[in-house]
């Protein structure tokens, strides 16, 4: 064999050893992310709904559902974990460029989940999730012997018929906004404009989603933390409050016992218990608070409280930043590349830290994000129970964690919160070059994001004040009312 032969397969063979090694990544990723999604699914779905004692059918129905529900809460976690692990992948590249352990850490494989992650959440919005709701109603057609595939049958046909309808509303409104030969025979190109077009929207609808739900859930991320970590003692006394407290829910309980025994008092017993159960659960919150040590008390709320306000105020320094590279560079647009350049330069002005501080930010306002959205009152129904989660309301719940994370990489980078390029498809959205929709939306998420600070900051040092002082037992004033022949 001649040397130059002998080099190009020697160069073909490396490249297969590449592409195997990369496929045994990805499988390796979403088998855990799948087995990890697996067991948060089955710790909130309802066991009555696949146990087979009724209807083995149905049980088996929920069961195929259920999988696909699994698979779309996989690719969701891959999602927020994307512009992460690309990220790190960067700064671990840049700081040990020669060594050999790593070198399966490439531009390839980056550029490979990016890819996948698109084409799952691609095929999980458009077909999974629409198919097992489907399918979990479907019955099978009238006069059909019944079984699983004629419920796979009716499902098919009424996906069919949503997806005809789903393609008439698109040529409607391209013959309404362009009627053109042009925009008219892209639509007949379903895997390069259609399908991309339509991936296009839900994402706009996701950060959208995004932009109104994680201001919110900054604030509520507040005051959850006040509610969950023992506040410190300002000015108060726990053992008088907790001794009045056991005294009034003796004194209840008396009254409660005294109303069931005697004929002669006329007590609202249902009323009466309400107040009991509010003074139990006021006793317990002060119990609590007395068992804490005092580093838990006075360490441990001020330090939660000053990491969540330093997180939310960098992240809307960095977005007012934004907006003036915005105003000043055409380079600060998200943009999409089709190559990962990744081990040469940090995507970050302060190297490994500010990557760092990027990976927690990112983090960060994705958690906002998913506790804004199940405490706003559009959702909160959404909000699965342990184990008594129905099916349907699991599809729900996919379906948005999937619209939410597949938009996060597309909404750091429009804020930017990191300057790493979309890879793929992800930079192939036709509003991201639009300069007045990036940048309204910068204003606008530095805009609501300082409101609900300021507004839960001042509330919540307000609320602390009065509480120490004991001002918040003084009653209000009621302003006297004039009689009727005075004079203003």
């Amino acid at each position: 064999m001649a040397p130059v032969e002998h080099d190009a397969l020697a160069v073909r063979e490396q490249l297969f050893h590449e592409r195997v090694r990369e496929c045994i990544i990805c499988a390796l990723l979403f088998a855990s992310l799948y087995i990890l999604c697996h067991f948060i699914i089955t710790h909130f779905k309802k066991q009555t709904d696949f146990a087979a004692v009724h209807d083995d059918e149905d049980a088996a129905v929920n069961r195929i559902a259920l999988g696909m529900c699994t698979f779309t809460l996989a690719v969701a976690l891959g999602a927020v974990l994307l512009l992460p692990f690309s990220i790190i992948s960067n700064e671990v590249l840049l700081s040990f460029p020669h060594n050999y352990y790593i070198q399966w850490l490439n531009g390839s494989l980056i550029h490979g989940l990016w890819n996948l992650v698109f084409l799952f959440s691609n095929m999980s919005l458009v077909f999974l999730m629409p198919f097992a709701y489907f399918f979990t109603e479907s019955e099978g057609f009238a006069g059909s012997k019944k079984g699983i595939m004629a419920r796979v049958y009716e499902t098919s046909v009424v996906l069919l018929l949503l997806t005809l309808l789903v393609l008439g509303m698109v040529w409607v409104a391209s013959a309404i906004v362009g009627n053109n030969a042009a925009s008219r025979q892209s639509l007949y190109d379903l895997w390069e404009y259609y399908l991309p077009y339509l991936y296009s929207c839900i994402s706009l609808f996701g950060v959208l989603l995004l932009l109104l739900c994680t201001p919110f859930g900054l604030s509520t991320m507040f005051t959850v933390t006040g509610k969950l970590l023992v506040k410190p003692r300002l000015l108060e006394d726990l053992d008088e409050q907790l001794s009045c407290t056991r005294f009034e829910e003796a004194a209840v309980s008396r009254r409660i016992a005294s109303g069931k025994t005697s004929c002669w008092l006329n007590l609202n017993v249902g009323l009466l218990r309400e107040q009991l159960l509010a003074i139990q659960s006021k006793r317990r919150k002060l119990e609590r608070r007395h068992r804490a040590s005092p580093w838990q008390r006075n360490l441990g709320y001020p330090l939660a409280m000053l990491g969540l306000l330093a997180l939310t105020g960098i992240s809307v320094l960095i977005v007012c930043f934004h907006v003036l590279e915005l105003l000043l560079d055409d380079a600060a647009m998200p943009r999409g590349i089709q190559d990962a350049p990744l081990g040469q330069v940090s995507f970050s002005i302060f190297g490994t830290f500010g990557a760092a501080l990027q990976v927690i930010l990112i983090f960060y306002l994705m958690l906002s994000s998913v506790v804004g959205f199940y405490s706003s009152p559009l959702f909160t129904r959404l909000l699965p129970e342990r184990q008594d989660t129905p099916l349907t309301k699991i599809i729900g719940n996919c379906v948005s964690l999937l619209v939410l994370s597949s938009a996060l990489p597309v909404f750091s980078r429009t804020l930017g919160i990191t300057r790493f390029d979309l890879l793929g498809d992800f930079g192939r959205f036709n509003w991201l070059g639009n300069f007045y929709i990036v940048f309204l939306y910068n204003m606008g998420f530095a805009a609501l994001t300082t409101l609900c600070l300021v507004k839960k900051v001042t509330w919540a040092v307000q609320e602390e004040l009065l509480r120490a002082f004991g001002l918040h037992k003084l009653p209000l004033p009621v302003p006297r009312s004039r009689p009727l022949g005075e004079r203003c």
